[in-house]
């Protein structure tokens, strides 16, 4: 246990996000699922509430109190290649999952960044590399371990306890704290991906080609593009700094030679300050968007569309000093696969994001807030007034905000869920579904 007055505190406490870490009044750093149990157990005693961090990638809203479980040192990984599935506990990132699965062949459904807790991205939908063609990472969960908050270890599956099942993927840690997930694996060696990287005076003509490209793809093609700004420092590429930049990053799992007919229209744009599309192993999929390992501070906010025409890019290349990022879905995410779970508004085409780079902790967020409200009064007209869990980050992380994640019917079932499974809302430090 470690309070706020001992020494090893605040790097507990700190993850990936630097703009507002936690400040919990206990930190419980996990090894096993009976320290969770533990955990659970004496926050209850002490009206104390919990939330839990792996990586800190997708921290929500925080606030100054209650309990923290830090569960990176729990990070067993096991493969049935003949089932097709992996167990993997709470403080997993993707890096190892992949690696444990290509001996067999196989891969997870694993996001942009290798570096990612894989548990929380998984239970609250899970948007990767091969999204288009195998749908969310959430739509392959077999079975889950989890604490709820009578601080009883339960065993969850779709056939033993379909209602705790379908909130816990898709609702993250409002129903307990998972230990470990077991998930399905897609029998997926290599994939054609990589970036194409284009200079300031293509980045309109790189958003407007991707929008009408990705109108006529087969499934098998998943990609986004982002407009980054790139800094004129020693840490930034050589190639790209001091840039704007148009980073277009694309994963086929069909063959070569179809994926590089697919991307001819791409390439025809211009001169590509760097190329890097090519065949590549999925243990090499990181190098497709190329993430930053940070840490970083930032603030983001991020908008569901019902489609992209040129209308809807022109305002996306004036939003000066910010990250933009376009993901192409449809596909195999409109589409429910395997088991009911509670991942909501698959009938977006797109995701459009806004993120602003580089704040120092404790940063007054005001003025990003405005440039980020300009993009999204000028979406209106496409947007599909959802959010996606997993892109509600900090201070954006409201109820209400959290409530546009489900679709309305499916909301109204998790609140009276959870005033069957958290009365006393003991899991409200985070993205919060309150009891109904």
């Amino acid at each position: 246990m470690i309070r706020r007055t001992d020494p090893e505190y605040d790097a507990e406490r700190t993850g990936y996000q630097l703009l507002a870490p936690h400040e919990p009044d206990l930190i419980v750093p996990a090894t096993t699922a009976g320290d969770v149990r533990r955990a659970v157990a004496r926050a209850a005693a002490d009206g104390l509430p919990v939330t839990v961090q792996n990586t800190g990638h997708g921290l929500p809203v925080t606030t100054s109190g209650g309990l923290l479980i830090t569960t990176g040192r729990m990070d067993a990984v096991t493969v049935d290649p003949a089932a097709g599935t992996a167990r993997i506990e709470a403080g997993v990132r993707w890096q190892q999952v992949i690696e444990e699965a290509a001996r067999h062949g196989l891969a997870p459904l694993s996001g942009s960044s290798p570096h990612v807790g894989a548990v929380s991205y998984t239970l609250g939908g899970g948007i990767g590399l091969m999204a288009r063609r195998h749908g969310y990472a959430a739509d392959q969960v077999r079975a889950i371990d989890v604490v709820t908050a009578d601080a009883r270890a339960r065993h969850v599956t779709p056939d033993g306890d379909p209602d705790l099942f379908w909130a816990l993927v898709g609702g993250r840690g409002n129903f307990g704290v998972v230990t470990a997930l077991e998930i399905g694996l897609v029998p997926v060696e290599r994939l054609y991906g990589g970036g194409l990287y284009f200079d300031a005076g293509l980045v309109g003509d790189t958003l407007r080609t991707w929008s009408d490209w990705t109108r006529a793809l087969p499934d098998e093609m998943t990609s986004s593009v982002a407009i980054i700004p790139f800094p004129d420092l020693p840490q930034a590429p050589a190639p790209f700094r001091g840039r704007t930049v148009a980073h277009v990053r694309v994963s086929f799992t069909g063959e070569s030679e179809e994926g590089e007919a697919l991307l001819r229209p791409l390439r025809a744009i211009g001169p590509r300050l760097v190329d890097t599309v090519g065949e590549l192993p999925y243990t090499a999929s990181g190098a497709i968007h190329n993430d930053p390992k940070g840490p970083a501070g930032f603030f983001a906010t991020h908008d569901l569309l019902r489609e992209l025409p040129p209308a809807a890019v022109d305002p996306l290349l004036d939003v000066p000093g910010r990250v933009v990022e376009i993901r192409h879905l449809g596909g195999a995410l409109s589409k429910p696969q395997g088991s009911p779970n509670s991942v909501g508004n698959r009938d977006a085409q797109y995701l459009v994001g806004v993120l602003s780079p580089g704040l120092a902790p404790g940063t007054e967020t005001r003025t990003p807030r405005l440039a980020h409200e300009k993009v999204r009064r000028a979406l209106e007209t496409w947007s599909t007034g959802g959010r996606a869990l997993n892109f509600l980050y900090g201070e954006n992380a409201t109820q209400e905000e959290v409530r546009k994640a489900y679709e309305p019917e499916d909301y109204r079932r998790l609140t009276a869920l959870k005033s069957q499974w958290d009365p006393a809302h003991l899991f409200r430090l985070g993205h919060a579904v309150p009891p109904a």
